[in-house]
């Protein structure tokens, strides 16, 4: 098989959630008499449980893990998204079999938001529910690529945030940034928009090497 593999995060790489993340987190703060900026400041850095332990550590994580697994299930059938512009173009192009969705989130929610924008969907899906540790760890990134039948050395990274750039880099992956203000330390490349890295990805993805 020629080309590459490519493995996508999520939310902030195909589609911009921005706007729903914070509003779950200033509801479930509020529901604690917590301040939602101050909570959501936290959640942007770290897994749910630990932004639990951290803001409130007096309550049972995972009564709080529930409640904001509600949230954010209400949120996917009534919350506003939008996939980046070139987003499902790009999708559409690339060969099937030869992409998948990595993200800290959970399939049934990704599935859910990407029928609500129209994107494409990989017979693939990473999700928070597939690996014991989630990004920083490269493990995400090595279990698809294990799904995938590929070597990581055969994988391209697409990522926005340092969390999964380090995860993409420690699985021994090439990593490109795209929607982010600058490039992030580590990433082999950086493009300010997906849209502008879209054309890039589909000629990597069948060529034979990345650049």
């Amino acid at each position: 098989m020629t080309g590459k593999f490519i493995l996508f995060d999520v939310d902030g790489t195909l589609m911009d959630a921005v706007a729903n993340q914070r509003r779950v987190w200033h509801t479930w703060a509020a529901r604690h008499g917590l301040d939602g900026e101050e909570v959501y400041a936290v959640a942007l850095r770290t897994r749910p449980v630990e932004t639990f332990a951290a803001v409130a550590p007096g309550l049972d994580p995972e009564a709080c893990l529930a409640l904001l697994h509600e949230l954010e299930d209400a949120d996917v059938r009534t919350g506003t998204y939008s996939a980046f512009a070139g987003a499902a173009e790009l999708l559409a192009a690339l060969r099937p079999g030869s992409w998948a969705l990595v993200t800290s989130n959970y399939e049934h929610r990704v599935r859910g938001r990407f029928e609500r924008t129209g994107l494409p969907l990989p017979h693939l899906v990473v999700d928070a529910a597939s690996v014991a540790e989630g990004k920083p760890s490269p493990a995400p990134y090595l279990l698809a690529a294990e799904r995938l039948g590929a070597s990581p050395a055969d994988c391209l990274v697409i990522e926005d945030a340092p969390s999964g750039v380090r995860s993409g880099l420690d699985a021994g992956m090439t990593v490109w940034t795209v929607n982010a203000p600058g490039p992030t330390a580590g990433a082999h490349r950086h493009f300010a928009t997906l849209a502008e890295a879209a054309p890039e990805i589909l000629a990597v993805s069948l060529s034979a090497t990345v650049s």
